[in-house]
C-alpha cells in the first residue's frame, strides 16, 4: 500500500489531483504497470464536516478522490480498467485520532492498494501445473454477481 497525503496530492476540498504532484504520481504509475495486480484506490478524510458547492459531505469527496485517480490511470497511462477499483471511506478508518490538526491530516490520504493478479477466472490446470501449485498471491475466491434485491431495480441511472 502506498499512501497518498492530502497535502501533497490534493488542494483541501478538492478531488483534483495538483499538478505539481503529476510527476511524483507518474512514479507510482510506472511502478504499478510493471506489475499484473488489481490495485484498489481508496479515498479518505478526517472527521470535519465538508460541504461546498462541488461536496456534499465526506463520502462525496473521499469517493471522487480516489475516483479522479483511477481516472488518470486508465487516460494517462493505459491502465486496463479491470485492474482497477475505487474505493471512498470517508471518516470511517482513520490512521490517527481526529484530536488535533497535525492527527486530522494523516487522515486525508488516498491509499493505493495493491490486490493479486489480475484474473479473476480460474483455468483449468494445463501444461502438467496442479491446482494445488498455484501461487499464493492468487485469488482462489470465486466472485459472483448478487441477485438484485427486490425493492431496488437491477438497472438504475447512472449518478452524476
Amino acid at each position: 500500500m502506498v499512501s497518498l497525503r492530502e497535502i501533497g496530492f490534493f488542494d483541501s476540498g478538492s478531488a483534483k489531483i495538483r499538478e505539481t504532484s503529476l510527476s511524483a504520481f507518474s512514479r507510482i504509475a510506472w511502478l504499478l504497470a510493471e506489475r499484473p495486480d488489481r490495485v484498489r484506490i481508496e479515498g479518505h478524510t478526517d472527521n470535519k464536516p465538508i460541504h461546498n458547492a462541488q461536496f456534499s459531505d465526506n463520502w462525496d469527496l473521499s469517493t471522487s478522490r480516489a475516483t479522479e485517480l483511477v481516472r488518470l490511470l486508465i487516460v494517462k497511462y493505459e491502465f486496463a480498467p479491470e485492474r482497477l477499483s475505487a474505493a471512498g471511506y470517508a471518516e470511517y478508518h482513520p490512521v490517527n485520532s481526529n484530536d488535533n490538526p497535525e492527527a486530522r491530516a494523516q487522515n486525508r490520504r488516498v491509499d493505493v492498494v495493491i490486490l493479486g493478479r489480475t484474473s479473476m477466472k480460474r483455468a483449468a490446470p494445463s501444461a502438467g501445473v496442479a491446482q494445488s501449485e498455484a501461487s499464493p498471491t492468487t485469488p482462489t475466491a470465486v466472485l459472483t454477481r448478487p441477485k438484485p434485491s427486490p425493492a431496488i431495480p437491477e438497472t438504475s441511472p447512472p449518478l452524476r
